[in-house]
Protein backbone atom coordinates (compact mmCIF):
# COMPACT_ATOMS: atom_id res chain seq x y z
CA UNK A 1 0.00 0.00 0.00
CA UNK A 2 1.42 3.40 -0.96
CA UNK A 3 1.67 6.34 1.40
CA UNK A 4 -0.90 8.20 -0.69
CA UNK A 5 -3.45 5.39 -0.42
CA UNK A 6 -2.79 5.09 3.31
CA UNK A 7 -3.48 8.81 3.79
CA UNK A 8 -6.65 8.44 1.72
CA UNK A 9 -7.86 5.60 3.95
CA UNK A 10 -6.79 7.16 7.26
CA UNK A 11 -9.55 9.21 8.90
CA UNK A 12 -8.99 12.54 10.63
CA UNK A 13 -10.56 11.07 13.79
CA UNK A 14 -7.66 8.58 14.01
CA UNK A 15 -5.05 11.34 14.11
CA UNK A 16 -3.91 12.99 17.32
CA UNK A 17 -5.85 16.24 17.07
CA UNK A 18 -4.55 19.34 18.82
CA UNK A 19 -6.22 20.94 21.76
CA UNK A 20 -7.95 24.26 21.45
CA UNK A 21 -9.43 26.99 23.56
CA UNK A 22 -13.13 27.66 23.12
CA UNK A 23 -14.77 31.00 23.84
CA UNK A 24 -18.25 32.32 23.10
CA UNK A 25 -18.73 35.02 20.46
CA UNK A 26 -18.42 38.48 21.97
CA UNK A 27 -15.58 37.56 24.34
CA UNK A 28 -12.94 40.29 24.50
CA UNK A 29 -9.68 39.64 22.71
CA UNK A 30 -7.85 40.18 26.02
CA UNK A 31 -9.93 37.50 27.77
CA UNK A 32 -9.54 35.08 24.86
CA UNK A 33 -5.76 35.56 24.87
CA UNK A 34 -5.66 35.08 28.64
CA UNK A 35 -7.59 31.84 28.34
CA UNK A 36 -5.39 30.64 25.46
CA UNK A 37 -2.29 31.39 27.54
CA UNK A 38 -3.69 29.64 30.62
CA UNK A 39 -4.66 26.55 28.60
CA UNK A 40 -1.40 26.68 26.60
CA UNK A 41 -3.15 26.62 23.23
CA UNK A 42 -2.32 28.51 20.05
CA UNK A 43 -5.79 28.24 18.53
CA UNK A 44 -9.07 29.58 19.84
CA UNK A 45 -12.38 28.40 18.38
CA UNK A 46 -15.22 30.86 18.74
CA UNK A 47 -18.72 29.47 19.25
CA UNK A 48 -22.24 30.76 19.34
CA UNK A 49 -24.94 28.45 20.70
CA UNK A 50 -22.36 25.61 20.61
CA UNK A 51 -21.79 26.10 16.89
CA UNK A 52 -18.36 26.98 15.46
CA UNK A 53 -18.50 30.54 14.15
CA UNK A 54 -14.85 31.57 14.02
CA UNK A 55 -11.20 30.76 14.58
CA UNK A 56 -8.50 32.93 16.14
CA UNK A 57 -4.86 31.83 16.07
CA UNK A 58 -1.41 33.10 17.02
CA UNK A 59 -1.08 34.27 13.42
CA UNK A 60 -4.13 36.52 13.94
CA UNK A 61 -2.48 37.96 17.03
CA UNK A 62 0.56 38.97 14.99
CA UNK A 63 -1.42 40.31 12.05
CA UNK A 64 -4.45 41.92 13.70
CA UNK A 65 -3.73 42.58 17.37
CA UNK A 66 -0.10 43.58 17.86
CA UNK A 67 0.39 47.34 17.45
CA UNK A 68 -3.36 48.05 17.27
CA UNK A 69 -4.30 50.05 20.34
CA UNK A 70 -8.01 49.38 20.91
CA UNK A 71 -8.30 45.79 19.72
CA UNK A 72 -7.56 44.07 23.05
CA UNK A 73 -10.72 45.30 24.72
CA UNK A 74 -12.89 44.76 21.66
CA UNK A 75 -14.79 41.58 20.80
CA UNK A 76 -12.91 38.64 19.32
CA UNK A 77 -15.47 38.63 16.52
CA UNK A 78 -13.69 41.67 15.01
CA UNK A 79 -10.35 39.87 14.58
CA UNK A 80 -11.29 36.21 14.13
CA UNK A 81 -11.71 34.44 10.82
CA UNK A 82 -15.46 34.01 10.51
CA UNK A 83 -17.03 30.80 9.22
CA UNK A 84 -13.77 28.86 9.10
CA UNK A 85 -13.29 25.87 6.87
CA UNK A 86 -13.80 22.68 8.87
CA UNK A 87 -13.98 18.95 8.27
CA UNK A 88 -15.79 16.05 9.84
CA UNK A 89 -14.04 13.27 11.77
CA UNK A 90 -14.60 10.81 8.91
CA UNK A 91 -12.80 12.98 6.36
CA UNK A 92 -9.67 11.34 5.00
CA UNK A 93 -6.33 12.70 6.15
CA UNK A 94 -5.40 13.26 2.49
CA UNK A 95 -8.49 15.40 1.86
CA UNK A 96 -7.91 17.42 5.02
CA UNK A 97 -4.27 18.02 4.08
CA UNK A 98 -5.39 19.07 0.60
CA UNK A 99 -7.77 21.66 2.09
CA UNK A 100 -5.06 22.96 4.38
CA UNK A 101 -2.65 23.31 1.48
CA UNK A 102 -5.18 24.84 -0.92
CA UNK A 103 -6.38 27.48 1.56
CA UNK A 104 -2.99 28.05 3.26
CA UNK A 105 -4.27 27.27 6.74
CA UNK A 106 -2.41 25.76 9.68
CA UNK A 107 -5.34 24.81 11.89
CA UNK A 108 -8.33 22.91 10.58
CA UNK A 109 -11.23 22.54 13.02
CA UNK A 110 -12.80 19.08 13.15
CA UNK A 111 -16.54 19.19 13.82
CA UNK A 112 -18.85 16.17 14.05
CA UNK A 113 -22.32 15.87 12.47
CA UNK A 114 -24.02 17.23 15.60
CA UNK A 115 -21.86 20.38 15.53
CA UNK A 116 -19.65 19.32 18.44
CA UNK A 117 -16.04 20.46 18.04
CA UNK A 118 -13.76 17.41 18.19
CA UNK A 119 -10.38 19.12 17.87
CA UNK A 120 -8.05 21.01 15.59
CA UNK A 121 -6.00 19.26 12.94
CA UNK A 122 -2.51 20.52 12.24
CA UNK A 123 0.32 19.30 10.03
CA UNK A 124 1.91 17.99 13.22
CA UNK A 125 -0.89 15.41 13.57
CA UNK A 126 0.11 13.95 10.20
CA UNK A 127 3.82 14.06 11.04
CA UNK A 128 3.14 12.20 14.30
CA UNK A 129 1.02 9.66 12.41
CA UNK A 130 3.84 9.18 9.91
CA UNK A 131 6.39 8.79 12.72
CA UNK A 132 4.21 6.10 14.31
CA UNK A 133 3.59 4.34 11.03
CA UNK A 134 7.14 4.57 9.68
CA UNK A 135 9.35 5.07 12.76
CA UNK A 136 12.64 4.00 11.18
CA UNK A 137 12.22 6.17 8.10
CA UNK A 138 10.95 9.26 9.95
CA UNK A 139 12.77 9.23 13.28
CA UNK A 140 16.23 8.10 12.13
CA UNK A 141 16.95 10.87 9.68
CA UNK A 142 20.19 12.74 10.36
CA UNK A 143 19.85 16.32 11.55
CA UNK A 144 21.85 17.44 8.54
CA UNK A 145 21.12 15.15 5.58
CA UNK A 146 24.52 15.97 4.04
CA UNK A 147 26.38 14.67 7.11
CA UNK A 148 27.02 10.97 7.57
CA UNK A 149 28.84 9.21 10.39
CA UNK A 150 32.51 8.55 9.65
CA UNK A 151 32.45 5.16 11.34
CA UNK A 152 29.82 2.64 12.38
CA UNK A 153 27.91 3.24 15.59
CA UNK A 154 29.77 1.76 18.57
CA UNK A 155 32.90 1.19 16.49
Amino acid sequence: MSLESELRSERVSHLRLSGFTAVPAGTSVRDALGKMRAERNTVCLVTQARTLTGIFTERDVLRKVVDVADVLDGPIDAVMTAEPISVGPETSAASALGLMDKHHIRNLPVVDASGQIVGSMTHMAVIEWLAGRYPVEVLNRPYDPERFPRKAEGG
